[in-house]
């Protein structure tokens, strides 16, 4: 797509944003953040919204956001199957994925290659993540030596809370042996998401993890490396950015989080649950569709299909032609 272009298309496409759905006969209903699951019998349906989560607060919408991250997600699940087995079913629209119905693990594992987000605030004020205090001296965006595991609980809403492996096993949040499988399966799909990454000239600097049990078999859930559960930098510019002391060239929503605390520095990162939500200029909302765009783009090797629709008329035409309604 030509840049210009890109850009109109956003800018027509913001007053049609996907905030919610309500397919009564599709199934019992559960929202999440983003995502509006339609549970039926052994099967979920789970449609990607364009609603933006960010600080565990939905702020906002994001034009195409919820086909870009449904499409890469399904794009992940396909590349590393046979890796780790995960939840899909079919993909009968852009924005739907059908999955197996699993028991969800209460427990996130976060992949981190490099010092930044959370665990670099962490750090400034000398607050261990997950029970891991990084050496000192670290810079902000380093690269760990080796990368670091910091689960964290899986909040339905309220803000995640970072646990050590040793305090979910002995808590028995998760059983010993689960968790262990979790922390395996996580390592192996890091590992290629990094190296694919990386081939494509982009660096792959955290991500997380959600896993589910079918049958008493562990499944990866939920959605993997797309821009909100992952960090994205342009690979070829960060080692000459990290010794200027610059900000990496970003593909994912931290853009959105630093123009928040910015922004609005008396209200993020630490806005409450009660908190109304302050007003979100458009020009942030293009940037990120933008970049989410360029980083769908630069992983799949695809262009991303931009198309001014009614995005409700498709996925129930789409639902319909699949026997789901």
């Amino acid at each position: 797509m030509v840049a210009n272009n890109i850009e109109e298309i956003i800018k027509k496409h913001i007053d049609k944003t996907l905030n919610k759905t309500n397919f009564s006969s599709l199934g019992t209903l559960y929202k999440g953040k983003v995502r509006d699951n339609y549970i039926r019998d052994d099967i979920r349906i789970i449609i990607a919204t364009d609603r933006l989560s960010s600080f565990d607060r939905v702020i906002t919408t994001i034009p195409f956001k919820g086909q870009m991250l449904n499409q890469i997600s399904a794009f992940w699940f396909e590349k590393t199957k046979d890796i780790v087995k995960n939840h899909i079913i079919a993909v009968p629209d852009p924005n739907v994925a059908v999955v197996y119905q699993c028991e969800t693990i209460p427990i996130e594992i976060i992949m981190r290659a490099y010092i930044t987000g959370t665990m670099w605030r962490n750090y400034l004020a000398g607050n261990p993540t997950s029970g891991i205090m990084p050496p000192n001296g670290l810079k902000k965006n380093q690269k760990f030596d080796d990368f670091l595991i910091t689960p964290s609980t899986k909040a339905e809403s309220g803000h995640d809370i970072y646990l050590s492996k040793e305090e979910i096993i002995k808590n028995k949040t998760v059983d010993k042996d689960i968790y262990e499988q979790m922390e395996e399966a996580a390592i192996k799909l890091f590992e290629f998401g990094q190296n694919f990454c990386k081939k494509q000239g982009l660096i792959m600097v955290d991500t997380k993890y959600e896993f589910g049990l079918k049958d008493g078999e562990l499944l990866v859930i939920d959605e993997i490396h797309t821009q909100d559960s992952s960090r994205f930098w342009m690979l070829d510019s960060y080692e000459e950015k990290f010794k200027k002391g610059e900000e990496p060239e970003i593909l994912d929503k931290e853009i959105f989080r630093a123009w928040l605390m910015k922004t609005y520095p008396d209200i993020f990162p630490n806005i409450r649950l009660d908190q109304e939500i302050p007003p979100i200029l458009e020009d942030i909302k293009i940037e990120l569709a933008k970049r989410y765009m360029k980083s769908f783009e630069k992983i799949t090797g695809l262009e991303f299909k931009a198309e001014v629709s009614d995005i409700k008329d498709r996925i129930e035409t789409n639902l319909k032609k699949a026997n789901y309604l």
